[in-house]
């Protein structure tokens, strides 16, 4: 079965040849420059819409750029340098909380959980959180809301972050697995494929995920300005259609062929281990079923910032998220 990409090169090249003739007519895209704070395979479902034509279905062309950090891609994002950012929705929280002229809006959600997984130095056949206690924990980077899932998910297994157990969280992001790696830490909070990888190794041996426990949560969603949504409605109508029609792809077809779609994306990646990822993600529904950001999420999300010491001051569902574009892709 041909893929879909190879699908409209034979096409494009079809028109080449008849354009003398007039039979065919290249049709123009709207670009969107989406930027995306890390390159993850929890990210799925946006490789799947590009790679499986869903957003040139839509009339788009997507310019993806990775923006390493959630205050580097708010700063692009801010400036016009990108139109939307997929970001956790903290991001959002800590820039409107500052009044920002013009509100950075919440208008599809692609993750709904938290994740990452709980790695442990050696093998552990019967786990308790209870274990933890005395322990020395990689955490993540303070503030971030892999940090802040992984202390609300300690604290609902009473467990005390900051008094219970050493908590390392000094560590520059990029650095943690690989200072895990190097003896540092009884347990460490990774994402994947580095928590896989680990396992497949013998680094270290996955015994939780912090996503499972901690409920859902709008993790990651595309936001863009207010002002683009108003100006641009129709462009984010048919971004947020395509991903829907990703989430379903995802979901309805075989890991494998998932992990084929994507593949592009994690060029030194086995197709093996993306397929391992993906299904992991898939099984504790890590990937958003819909775009769709609801208010219990949104609530969540708040509580677990409270708890960590970081929410600015409560802020309203109603101001900083639109769900008109996702009710009307689902429709």
């Amino acid at each position: 079965m041909l893929r879909r990409r190879t699908v409209s090169f034979l096409v494009m090249l079809s028109c080449l040849l008849l354009l003398t003739m007039g039979a065919c007519k290249e049709e123009e895209l709207k670009e969107v420059r989406v930027g995306e704070v890390t390159r993850s395979i929890f990210y799925a479902p946006l490789y799947v819409a590009i790679e499986e034509g869903f957003f040139e279905d839509e009339g788009l062309k997507i310019d993806l750029r990775t923006i390493a950090g959630g205050d580097k891609t708010m700063t692009a994002l801010l400036s016009d340098g990108i139109d939307v950012a997929l970001v956790g929705s903290e991001t959002s929280i800590y820039v409107n909380a500052q009044e920002a002229n013009d509100a950075i809006i919440n208008f599809a959600q692609l993750t709904q959980t938290d994740g990452t997984f709980l790695v442990a130095r050696e093998k552990i056949d019967d786990f308790s959180w209870e274990m933890l206690k005395g322990s020395v924990f990689l955490g993540q980077r303070k503030g971030g809301m892999p940090q802040m899932a992984g202390e609300y998910v300690l604290r609902k297994h009473d467990i005390d972050p900051h008094n219970d157990l050493e908590l390392i969280q000094n560590i520059d992001f990029a650095n943690v697995a690989t200072a895990f790696a190097s003896g540092t830490g009884d347990f460490v909070q990774l994402f994947e494929p580095t928590a896989s990888l680990f396992e497949l190794e013998g680094v270290g041996y996955i015994v939780a995920s912090f996503g499972a426990q901690s409920g859902h949560l709008p993790y990651t969603t595309f936001m863009s300005k207010k002002s683009y949504l108003e100006k641009q409605a129709a462009t984010a109508e048919s971004f947020t259609r395509a991903i829907q029609k990703a989430q379903n792809w995802v979901y309805a077809n075989s890991a494998e062929d998932v992990a084929k779609s994507i593949a592009p994306y994690f060029e030194n990646t086995e197709i093996t281990l993306i397929a391992t990822v993906v299904e992991r993600y898939r099984a504790q529904e890590s990937y958003a079923k819909n775009p769709i950001l609801d208010e219990a999420e949104w609530k969540l999300l708040q509580d677990v910032m409270e708890q960590a010491g970081e929410l600015p001051r409560r802020m309203d569902y109603n101001e900083l998220v639109d769900n008109s574009f996702a009710e009307k892709a689902m429709n």
